[in-house]
């Protein structure tokens, strides 16, 4: 087996898998109050990479035309549509009204094995600050919660990390 080198070879490999994992669902993230802008680079590739149809950023969260953001991101920055909304609560409220579910990505009572949850058509995961997880007011509205079983010693992962294999379950699930 080789290493396929050529861009159009990569290419026609990813309208392939495209073409077999189409997926109903849509996906989107909620980044409230990420504090470094190297996480945020890194999440617009995942998102990118899982098809979301955007980022919301609030609180702190750094965002275009941030230029760390761009050192990490690699230009995925200019392909994924997002926006800033200042107040944790509004941007859940907001992405509620127009039909999101918001799913947070926590270790929170009630939260369920994220292979177990039934996740629907139109999910937003919530990622909170990288130290306090996902604030309170932003819980109270959240459809669900979701946590990822660590099999070593320590309790959480990187967040964009966390949002990576979360983000691409929800959109393989089928």
């Amino acid at each position: 087996m080789s290493t396929i080198r050529s861009k159009t070879g990569v290419r026609e490999m990813m309208k392939e898998f495209r073409a077999e994992h189409a997926s109903t669902g849509e996906i989107a993230f909620l980044l409230q109050d990420w504090e470094d802008a190297y996480n945020v680079g890194g999440m617009f590739r995942v998102a990118d990479g899982c098809g979301a149809k955007e980022l919301v950023m609030t609180g702190r969260t750094p965002y275009p035309p941030n230029p760390m953001i761009g050192v990490t991101s690699l230009g995925h920055h200019r392909r994924i549509p997002f926006r800033y909304i200042e107040r944790h609560e509004e941007a859940a409220l907001k992405l509620k009204e127009e039909g999101w579910s918001l799913v947070a990505v926590e270790i929170a009572e009630g939260a369920q094995s994220f292979l177990e949850y039934e996740y629907p058509q139109k999910t937003c995961l919530v990622l909170g600050n990288e130290a306090n997880g996902v604030y309170g007011s932003v819980m109270k509205h959240r459809d669900g919660a979701v946590y990822i079983p660590m099999l070593g010693k320590g309790r959480s992962l990187n967040v964009h990390v966390a949002a990576a294999i979360v983000g691409f379950h929800v959109r393989l699930r089928g």
